[in-house]
């Protein structure tokens, strides 16, 4: 990761500031200016992304439903593969600056990250459900029962940070959903807007000359080119 004084496009430094900047066989520019763009091979590279996606099977919300337990000791197990394999990938070790080493290297393994400003202090962090406030003296359980079969949705705030926003009324499947729904009805009523008035006109049982036909039985006459 490039100091924060010297970021911005290589492109630009190299055609407008005559700057000479290092490059290595792996080098991609980084559309952002932020990085070096000085990689790793691809064999690393498919190692990191592995790492990273198993670190991220963790963290899914959908754990929840599916009863999967994300413990302290499964967390720092991913953080730990994840420093291992930057310590393959950079052995002379990332500049003091980078987000990355950072991260890695921080008590939370959330240092310098935007992310990090929003860590809660256990011994002050409040619990709140349906805009209320629980008591950090009483238990879930007191508030709100015993029942197994009882869900609500629970927030963790800030000391003195006041109420979370509330839960959405529709979650996003029910949200597309209805959209799909609204979309397909518009469509109709777009393409019967379209139709002529008259359109019936072209149908048989509104032709005059049909009950005439029927009984000489000639009916409709069909031949290529001819409706």
């Amino acid at each position: 990761m490039k100091p924060p004084d010297k970021a911005g496009l290589d492109e630009i430094a190299e055609t407008y500031e005559g700057k000479s900047i290092e490059k290595n066989e792996f080098y991609q520019a980084d559309p952002t200016g932020i990085r070096t763009g000085n990689g790793v091979g691809p064999q690393l590279s498919s190692t990191i992304e592995e790492v990273c996606i198993d670190t991220e099977s963790v963290l899914r919300k959908d754990n929840v439903l599916r009863k999967i337990i994300t413990t302290r000791e499964v967390l720092q197990e991913k953080l730990d593969n994840i420093r291992g394999v930057v310590t393959m990938a950079y052995p002379m070790g990332l500049p003091v600056h980078d987000t990355i080493r950072m991260t890695i290297e921080g008590e939370n393994g959330m240092e310098g990250t935007a992310v990090g400003q929003e860590l809660l202090d256990p011994d002050t962090a409040e619990l709140w459900v349906a805009s209320r406030s629980f008591d950090r003296n009483q238990t879930v359980g007191d508030r709100l029962g015993r029942n197994e079969k009882t869900k609500v949705i629970g927030k963790l705030q800030k000391a003195g940070a006041g109420a979370p926003g509330r839960e959405a009324v529709v979650d996003e499947e029910e949200k597309k959903a209805m959209m799909a729904f609204y979309f397909k009805k518009q469509e109709e009523m777009k393409r019967l807007a379209e139709d002529n008035e008259d359109d019936y006109l072209n149908s048989s049982w509104a032709n005059p000359k049909q009950l005439q036909s029927s009984m000489r039985g000639v009916g409709a006459i069909k031949a290529p080119g001819i409706r």
